[in-house]
């Protein structure tokens, strides 16, 4: 018998009833976008250090997977260092960065490949990939590769949903999701993806940005994957649910895709919803003691690498 879906833990508050169509979600107005967002975040303290990451030394078939904050991780094996969706930015914009990056970009690694999931400025940050210490490959999406002329990457490569590319014994497959890849209003031919990454017998899948969707089951049949990096932000008001998930989604999405390690990402780092900011990790593993997920549940600090 399936469970009814977890209550939020705190009310909703109440939201205007006139919406613009400002993103493809037609989430919210102009004025209410500003206060809610802009302005609540320039009143919000920035805080958190960047911490000197101190890398495990890794047996072969062992990962490291250090968050740096939002949806940016370092992955690493014995022999490959890979970033995904790469962002030290401390402003979007008008948008404040309210929680540091974890590390910093001198104390990165030497970069073999860099991920990038779609073209929206928090996850394809250009300055960030622009002072990156020249990566040798960038796999993006179709559509994406111009924006990485001139970044430094030696190769791009643009992939369309279930292709691949491999190099050595790694291996990168684009899946679907269920988001958009505009980086500006009227910008409609790029793409947006998940991935699954598989090295050394190990396989990674990173969501990108996605609302829920049946992919999601589509992916755990097809892979399987091991360790699952899922969003669990920006969920809030209800319309950010056509293009994101949060807590409740993201444990069916876990359950879907036949995993067995939940790292949560893309909260507590910019404030791109309505929602408190600490709330989604919190809903988060109130849901995990319900479901009996706690073991499998890792919530990671950022700076600090952990070994799987």
């Amino acid at each position: 018998m399936m469970k009814d879906r977890p209550k939020r833990p705190v009310p909703r508050r109440r939201l205007p009833r006139s919406f613009k169509e400002l993103t493809p979600a037609k989430h919210f107005n102009p004025r209410t976008f500003f206060k809610e967002l802009v302005l609540k975040g320039w009143f919000t303290p920035r805080h958190g250090q960047p911490r000197r990451p101190v890398f495990p030394k890794l047996k072969f078939g062992e990962v490291a997977i250090t968050w740096i904050g939002h949806a940016s991780f370092l992955i690493q094996f014995t022999d490959l260092n890979v970033l995904i969706d790469p962002n030290f930015a401390n402003w979007l914009f008008l948008l404040k960065r309210i929680k540091r990056a974890g590390l910093k970009i001198k104390d990165l690694p030497p970069i073999d490949l860099v991920l990038l999931t779609h073209a929206h400025f928090d996850h394809f940050h250009k300055p960030t990939l622009r002072r990156l210490p020249h990566p040798k490959i960038g796999v993006m999406p179709r559509g994406v590769g111009d924006l990485a002329k001139n970044l430094g990457f030696s190769r791009v490569i643009e992939l369309e949903w279930w292709e691949s590319f491999s190099q050595s014994d790694w291996k990168v497959t684009f899946t679907p999701s269920k988001h958009w890849g505009a980086r500006t209003l009227h910008d409609q031919h790029r793409g947006y993806r998940g991935f699954i990454l598989e090295h050394q017998g190990r396989k990674i899948y990173h969501a990108g940005d996605s609302a829920y969707f049946h992919g999601f089951k589509e992916i755990g049949r097809k892979f399987a994957p091991e360790i699952v990096l899922l969003p669990i932000g920006a969920y809030h008001p209800e319309t950010f649910r056509r293009v994101h998930i949060g807590p409740d989604d993201a444990v069916r999405a876990f359950k879907d895709l036949r995993a067995k390690f939940f790292v949560p990402m893309h909260y507590g780092t910019f404030k791109l919803s309505f929602e408190e900011m600490d709330e989604p990790p919190r809903w988060l593993m109130e849901i995990a003691r319900e479901e009996n997920l706690t073991d499998q549940i890792k919530i990671l600090e950022e700076g600090v690498p952990k070994v799987f």
